[in-house]
């Protein structure tokens, strides 16, 4: 089961996202003054409307109600184009924060350990840079200006009914208490809703990339339906978080609706008995109720985005969590001060469990080819991920040269050691791109790592380098892309290779044509070669025999097979002896 990565907390996405609107302070600045002057617009009109309404009282004239109508028309037209105004600036505002939390996201994802990715699932990752970046940039684009305008614009009004009469300002607080009551148990209740609806998603998508990646396997032993049953498990789970948040909606948007009438209520009853003690004027009363009934809209946008900002920030401590994963390297690290590669006394487990390696100590020497071999789940691909600083151990240090592998920047180490595995990913793109992007190298540089892998295939090829690559182009077979994978190593040239069934998606005869190709290639770097066909182990220097976690035999093929050992006794058996 896959654990995730870890979520952040209020205080680390309250910290996060300041950080994000303090880059942006001019604009916010600028922002914050236009909602005002646009909240300002939007109280012209009912205060005109109440002293146009005292001046006809009094006998006002057709001049003076012709020149309030048309300043009255002026301010909503004024408001109008400032509100469309204002909503393009808080877009605007949005989108550049938006973008540099994406380049940030990418950013942590790209510098993520390797053996943290495989923990958590690509799933989870896939559903943090997908749903859950597109849900903070709604907050970003949407929910954070149109909640800076309607604070804005329900203080403005609030002040400006209370100017008019503060008995009248009084009346808007009659909503208070079944606001404060939906809204308080809301609240309490969100946060943990939307963030395990997020979890569920992830689980969800999870499941449909390992079942994408994993079907001709699951077709092989007939897994369908196990794999079915469990994506109708996440499905279920899925359906259960977004009934909740759905219930959580369902019982404050009423409780609110509710309680707007109320002010408005009040202000009538209220201001008509005060008109009639000749506390106030007919004006003040029109107006104060238009300032109400205008005061709902922006307040209830509050409430409104109030919930997106609950499920903006769920989704932004999946965003934000990613920063937490520990052991996030960052910068080039430590200058390691040799080549020579050593394992002292390591250990390792997966997940706590028991240890696959059990105090484990090689050294390997600059410039040899060293094969390591023993049965299935003896540990050979779990020693090849430490030396090449993919896991870290639980115990003991894997060095190079006298620098610990861990304290090595991971874009430093890339170029220092190679891990190559069965599995390869050619990316969408042309055959030139796929290899640059080990290095920048001219054609004939590229044609020369190509044909150094016995990639043959390469030179036939309609377009040669600028052939397209992909599903819905050219598709390469697995042994291709393990060809086109091992091409990318010598552009890399790292002086240490380590090589885990590198050759194994190749028939035998191939494999073994080129492998001779990648030794010639090779030559005076370190090789160590994760073997399952025992004839690269008989043209290595040395050969390290892995039991049960241990290193039992060290030694040349002709010293292993002459010691009568459990090397020996794999030989005979690969031979058929």
């Amino acid at each position: 089961m896959n654990q995730g990565f870890p979520v952040a907390g209020r205080a680390e996405v309250r910290r996060a996202l300041l950080r994000l609107l303090r880059a942006e302070r001019p604009a916010l600045a600028g922002m914050l003054v236009l909602y005002l002057v646009t909240a300002a617009a939007g109280v012209a009109a009912p205060l005109l409307l109440g002293v146009l309404i005292d001046r006809v009282r009094v006998g006002g004239g057709i001049d003076e109600v012709d020149v309030l109508a048309g300043l009255i028309v002026v301010s909503v037209l004024v408001q109008m184009a400032l509100v469309r105004y204002s909503r393009y600036v808080g877009h605007r505002f949005g989108e550049r924060a938006l973008a540099r939390l994406r380049e940030e996201f990418v950013d942590r994802a790209l510098r993520l350990p390797l053996s943290d990715v495989e923990k958590a699932g690509t799933g989870d990752l896939v559903t943090r840079n997908s749903l859950d970046v597109a849900t903070v940039g709604t907050m970003l684009r949407d929910a954070i200006p149109e909640m800076f305008t309607a604070v804005i614009n329900t203080l403005v009004i609030l002040a400006t009914v209370f100017v008019l009469d503060p008995v009248l300002g009084l009346c808007v607080f009659l909503m208070a208490p079944t606001v404060y009551l939906g809204s308080r148990w809301y609240l309490k209740r969100a946060r943990e809703g939307y963030l395990a609806e997020g979890d569920a998603n992830s689980a969800v998508t999870e499941t449909l990339v390992a079942t994408a990646e994993g079907a001709r396997t699951m077709e092989t032993f007939g897994l369908g339906p196990r794999r079915v049953a469990e994506g109708e498990a996440g499905i279920e789970r899925a359906y259960r978080t977004r009934r909740w948040t759905l219930f959580l909606r369902s019982v404050l948007f009423p409780s609110l609706d509710a309680s707007y009438p109320l002010p408005i209520a009040g202000i009538l009853i209220i201001g008509g008995a005060m008109y009639f003690a000749d506390a106030v004027t007919l004006g003040a009363v029109v107006a104060a109720t238009l300032l109400v009934r205008q005061f709902v809209d922006p307040f209830d946008r509050i409430l409104m985005w109030a919930e997106k900002l609950q499920l903006g920030a769920a989704s932004y401590a999946r965003v934000e969590g990613l920063g937490l994963v520990k052991g996030t390297p960052t910068g080039p690290g430590a200058v390691p001060d040799g080549d020579r590669l050593e394992a002292a006394d390591v250990s390792y487990a997966y997940d706590g469990a028991t240890d696959v390696l059990k105090g484990v100590t090689l050294d390997v020497r600059p410039g040899e080819r060293l094969a390591i071999v023993g049965p299935s789940g003896a540990g050979k691909s779990t020693l090849g991920r430490l030396l090449a600083g993919i896991d870290v151990p639980r115990t003991g240090a894997v060095r190079l040269g006298s620098t610990p592998i861990g304290e090595i920047g991971p874009e430093r180490l890339r170029t220092l050691v190679a891990l190559v595995t069965q599995d390869h990913h050619v990316f969408r793109g042309t055959l030139r791109d796929n290899l640059a992007l080990a290095k920048d190298a001219d054609d004939e540089e590229l044609r020369g790592a190509l044909a150094a892998v016995e990639a043959d295939w390469a030179a036939n090829l309609p377009d040669g380098l600028d052939t397209e690559l992909g599903t819905d182009r050219l598709d390469l077979d697995a042994a291709q892309a393990q060809q086109l994978a091992l091409a990318r190593v010598l552009l890399a040239d790292p002086h240490t290779v380590i090589l885990d069934e590198a050759t194994s998606m190749l028939d035998p005869t191939a494999a073994r044509r080129t492998e001779a190709s990648l030794a010639a290639a090779l030559e005076g770097r370190t090789v160590i070669a994760i073997a399952h066909r025992l004839h690269t182990a008989h043209d290595a220097d040395r050969v390290a025999v892995i039991e049960e976690g241990r290193i039992v035999e060290l030694g040349s093929h002709t010293e292993l097979t002459a010691a009568g050992g459990p090397y020996s006794a794999l030989w005979r058996s690969w031979h058929g002896d």
